[in-house]
C-alpha cells in the first residue's frame, strides 16, 4: 500500500516508509525522516497546501 508524503509529495510505501507520524487520528508515512521533523513542526503548512512542498525538498533518492 502506498502512502503521499505530505512534505514532498512523494509515494512512499506504507511498509517501507523512513519515518511515520500520528495526527489527528491519521497515519502519515514519510519517506526521510527529515519530512517527517519538518511535518512535527508545522502539521498544518503541510495539509493546507496538499503535499506540494517541492520546494524545499533538499534529500537525494535512491
Amino acid at each position: 500500500m502506498a502512502a503521499k508524503d505530505p512534505v514532498c509529495g512523494m509515494m512512499v510505501d506504507e511498509d517501507k516508509a523512513a519515518a511515520t507520524y500520528e495526527y489527528k487520528g491519521q497515519t502519515y508515512y514519510f519517506c526521510a525522516p527529515g519530512c517527517k521533523s519538518a511535518f512535527e513542526k508545522d502539521p498544518e503548512k503541510y495539509l493546507k497546501e496538499g503535499g506540494h512542498g517541492e520546494a524545499g525538498h533538499q534529500h537525494h533518492h535512491h
